[in-house]
């Protein structure tokens, strides 16, 4: 049986190991820098920068979905899903959609405009769940990242 709840202080150390799990998956495990203090400050301080929820099936950690919002000067608020992740052992039973439509009505609880995320081009499961579901892909617009040393030069040049 699936139970997707919100995740609290005590998911912390599960969440990591969810998130890094992820982080396996898609091949990028050594980036994964984010630590259980980081989690704690961040999602579940006096002002979270995140939400989490957790999937389980069975009493049994299953997945999660990492979302916050954001505000388009477009079109309004709106919900930005940075992590949906089902372990392998539970994929095929529906979870990542349950998840995905927790996340979706949250959203219109919240009078969001839209919901967006991100996939890798080659996983194509993935690429074709979101297809199915009606979800639009914006292949003109490129996804931009400043990090690390870049970040900091960058924010040098203000006066």
């Amino acid at each position: 049986m699936l139970l997707i709840r919100p995740a609290t202080v005590n998911d912390v150390t599960l969440l990591r190991t969810l998130i890094r799990e992820l982080a396996e998956f898609e091949r990028e495990l050594h980036l994964c820098a984010i630590e259980e203090a980081d989690l704690v400050r961040d999602g579940f301080g006096p002002n979270p920068k995140f939400r989490a929820l957790i999937a389980e099936w069975d009493g049994q950690a299953a997945g999660c979905a990492v979302f916050f919002g954001y505000h388009s000067t477009w079109a309004g608020p709106g919900l930005y899903l940075e992590d949906l992740f089902v372990r392998m052992q539970f994929r095929g039973k529906g979870i990542g959609i349950a998840l995905l439509a927790v996340v979706t009505r949250i959203a219109l609880q919240e009078n969001c405009r839209a919901m967006q995320w991100e996939v890798l081009d080659w996983n194509e499961r993935a690429v074709n769940l979101y297809k199915s579901l009606g979800a639009e892909f914006r292949d003109q617009w490129r996804p931009v990242l400043l990090t690390d040393d870049a970040l900091r030069r960058l924010a040098e040049k203000t006066t």
